[in-house]
């Protein structure tokens, strides 16, 4: 429990977690788990879904109690956290971001009715110190990092969406600056813009920070230690999450070193034994042997985590391209006021787009135009015959049926097959026997998220439409989720704040902005830039006034008017495919490695196996289309 009675050192240590240990029921969360957080340090809480991460947080805030140990903080430090609930009510944004300093609204209440001049002196002495005259300018740059400009500053709380007050709620903590700032996922309700914004904001963070996420990219910016909660105790890397990969990583491949030599030697040892304890010259040195025996602990195994499974199915047959051709096209919700308009789009059998642009600017109408949810008001879009497209967004997870299992959702689309296949496509799907006959109502959000994306592509769409996939995946679902889209033969759109994501799977990107779709001539880090204000410009953003007209060629005879320059953008697209690609075998090959892989999980062994090959069969693909353009454009 948190205990005030014994707080922490006032310079050294923020925060004391010492040997607690709770239980959820029947199940063991934390046991002997300990953690020394130093004031000012930044520290990433990392762990797969389920291992009691956000329970930790409620312990440190002290809604529930340890069964053993102790939580102890700083004396009189300022501990906070975004609530649960979305803020509500007739107040505008500034005005409740303001209010959470709360001693700064208190002593500005206190001014308007204080006659006693001594009070008065003490009062704006007090206000000068914590610089009050300059919060309403610090709040609204935060509350104008998370998307919200001048005007939509001055609207009220109740005017807007669950999501979009969860972001004022975020703006509000991080204005008042506690000692201790614990955050729980905070760029779920972000687009890729804020997410953005706050990797840079945290990152300067003047205060202690603990933050739970699974975005690699936020972690690598604003921590500098990670705190890995695995097997039911805590551990804490230095670095960012990338170093915590690598330190892991050569920590496992040491134990399993250690584990192989003190096998040897036991065997060894045991022989010996075997072979002259009745042997009288021999005796004592087997008796020694045996005392030896008993003296050596084993080296404890570091508890490996079985690895998430996301499987798309490729498309039957490719299409020829264009799949979807749009021309001067206009898009909206209600006649005579479009959200997107001139739109001048291909997209091919094979393209892999990433869509940029802050919330609210029209990512999600352009999918849904693509996905058949919207239809053009002006202009011409040309769909190519037989095309299926499979579409995944976060409302979709609404759209299960709570008393349904993943094997009852399934059974649904497969008709009067036989139940052995049906479950057989469930655990492509990644669920084991038992969480594929569980209710969705009792699946954790990551589950709910690879299910509603095993139905988008069950029928093996030519595009897969994904719109923030990411949520409620833990970090190793995100990793399977990008080998899985790189695996993918077909079409890929994503919209996400991950930009992990978007780097490792797309090679093109389009910035919606200005009721436009156009491609942006940058990269994640040039756009980066630009939201945070670091860094010149991207061309894209200094040509805003025209409209997207996309150059990619797959078939250099099907575009007759294609130009030198969109060939050689082209090739740069399918070398960043290729480098992705080797980069992909080579993480395969490292699992593959593992002498114990087939022994221990055969069906795993034979899994990675095919990803490798489907992997090597498309980059030779690649490769080839590499070559044969690399031939026409020196030709």
């Amino acid at each position: 429990m948190v205990d005030p009675a014994h707080p922490v050192g006032h310079h050294a240590c923020m925060l004391s977690i010492q040997d607690v240990t709770y239980r959820l029921g029947d199940r063991l969360l934390l046991d002997s788990a300990s953690l020394t957080v130093r004031d000012g340090a930044r520290i990433g809480l990392v762990g797969r879904n389920g291992t009691g991460k956000s329970t930790l947080f409620r312990m440190i805030l002290g809604e529930i109690g340890a069964e053993q140990g102790r939580i102890d903080l700083r004396r009189d430090a300022r501990i906070g956290t975004v609530a649960q609930e979305a803020p509500g009510g007739p107040q505008t944004l500034i005005d409740f971001v303001l209010d959470a300093d709360t001693e700064r609204a208190s002593l500005l209440a206190e001014a308007e009715t204080a006659t006693d001049p001594a009070r008065i002196a003490d009062i704006q002495t007090r206000l000068v110190d914590i610089d009050a005259a300059s919060a309403p300018a610090r709040a609204a740059r935060i509350l104008a990092g998370l998307g919200f400009d001048e005007d939509a500053q001055s609207r009220t709380l109740e005017t807007y969406s669950g999501g979009w007050r969860m972001r004022v709620a975020l703006a509000a903590i991080l204005f008042a600056e506690p000692d201790l700032l614990l955050l729980d996922e905070p760029t779920n309700y972000l687009d890729l813009e804020g997410a953005l914004w706050l990797e840079s904001y945290l990152g300067r963070y003047p205060h202690t920070l603990i933050v739970i996420s699974h975005d690699r990219d936020l972690l690598n910016t604003a921590t500098t230690e990670i705190a890995h909660l695995h097997a039911r105790t805590l551990t804490l890397y230095r670095g960012g999450y990338d170093s915590f990969e690598r330190q892991r990583a050569e920590k496992l491949a040491l134990t399993a070193k250690l584990q192989k030599k003190q096998d040897a030697q036991r065997k060894h040892m045991e022989a010996f034994v075997e072979r002259f304890r009745y042997k009288a010259s021999k005796a004592r040195q087997a008796q020694s042997r045996l005392k030896a025996l008993e003296r050596m602990a084993p080296v404890a195994a570091i508890e490996g985590e079985t690895e998430a499974r996301i499987d798309l199915p490729d498309p039957e047959r490719p299409l020829s391209p264009p799949i979807i051709h749009i021309s001067k096209g206009a898009v909206g919700y209600a006649p005579g006021a479009p959200v997107l308009r001139e739109l001048d789009i291909r997209i091919d059998h094979d393209d892999r787009i990433g869509l940029l642009g802050a919330n609210g600017n029209g990512k999600s109408t352009f999918a849904k135009l693509l996905n058949g949810g919207l239809t053009l008001e002006t202009g011409n879009m040309v769909v190519a015959e037989k095309l299926r497209v499979g579409f995944f967004a976060q409302h979709q997870l609404d759209e299960l049926v709570p008393e349904q299992s993943p094997v009852e959702h399934v059974r649904k689309l497969m008709g009067d097959t036989g139940e052995a296949k049906v479950r057989a496509r469930v655990a492509q799907m990644g669920f084991t026997i038992e969480k594929a006959d569980t209710k969705a109502a009792k699946l954790s959000g990551g589950e709910k998220a690879r299910l509603m994306l095993g139905l988008a592509a069950f029928h093996k769409p030519h595009l897969l439409i994904l719109d923030e996939p990411t949520n409620h995946l833990d970090m190793d679902a995100r990793d399977a989720l990008v080998t899985a889209l790189n695996a993918y033969s077909g079409a890929v759109i994503v919209i996400s704040h991950d930009r992990h994501l978007i780097e490792t799977t797309c090679d093109r990107l389009w910035l919606v902005a200005d009721g436009a779709v156009r491609p942006y001539e940058g990269d994640i880090d040039s756009y980066r830039r630009e939201v945070t204000g670091v860094g010149p410009k991207s061309k894209s953003a200094r040509k805003a006034e025209k409209p997207a007209v996309t150059d990619h060629t797959t078939d250099l005879d099907s575009k007759a008017g294609s130009s030198g320059q969109s060939t050689a953008a082209r090739l740069k697209a399918l070398e960043a495919q290729m480098n992705k690609l080797h980069a992909g075998i080579e993480k395969l090959d490292v699992s593959l490695s593992d002498p114990t892989l087939f022994a221990k999980t055969p069906a795993r062994g034979v899994e990675l196996s095919k990803l490798r090959a489907d992997a090597e069969k498309l980059l030779a693909k690649v490769e080839q289309e590499w070559l044969d353009l690399s031939e026409r454009l020196e030709a």
